[in-house]
């Protein structure tokens, strides 16, 4: 598998390849530690136009929060939470789903987590969206605060 090509598909314009080499890179991230050495490319992702590309580089720190002995999501943990209240609902939702995997793995920044979870300004999203933001909101404070160490 080659990474490097994986890894750089993610910021592409073909949605489809990248969406597949993000599924690709997401097991090998439940596998071993090799996707982690990509992480400061994911930390860049969170700030990109693109919505697609931002949910991306969510997924994929996520994944690697048990590779990161560096700490660099506590480095950037504002930064990536800040995605609670995207712009884009479906990039707050997957921001949302994706936290009780990384306060799992990264027990130091639950209280983070869960503050920032609970501080949310409430931004209103058109149709349906906002009440399943606020159940995303309220199953992802549960699901951490159910973690023991």
């Amino acid at each position: 598998m080659d990474l490097d090509s994986l890894v750089a598909s993610l910021a592409r314009s073909d949605n489809q390849t990248a969406y597949e080499n993000l599924k690709l890179l997401e097991a090998e991230s439940a596998r071993s530690n090799a996707v982690y050495r990509y992480f400061d490319t994911f930390i860049e992702m969170l700030d990109h136009d693109n919505s697609y590309v931002r949910t991306r580089a969510i997924i994929l720190i996520s994944a690697n929060a048990k590779w990161d002995t560096d700490y660099k999501i506590d480095e950037n943990i504002t930064r990536l939470l800040r995605h609670i209240e995207d712009v884009k609902p479906i990039t707050a939702r997957q921001c949302i789903q994706r936290l009780p995997e990384l306060a799992k793995h990264k027990p130091e920044l639950r209280e983070d987590v869960l503050t920032a979870l609970r501080k949310v300004h409430k931004r209103e999203y058109a149709g349906s969206m906002q009440p399943l933001i606020h159940k995303d909101i309220a199953l992802a404070i549960k699901r951490i605060e159910s973690y023991t160490d």
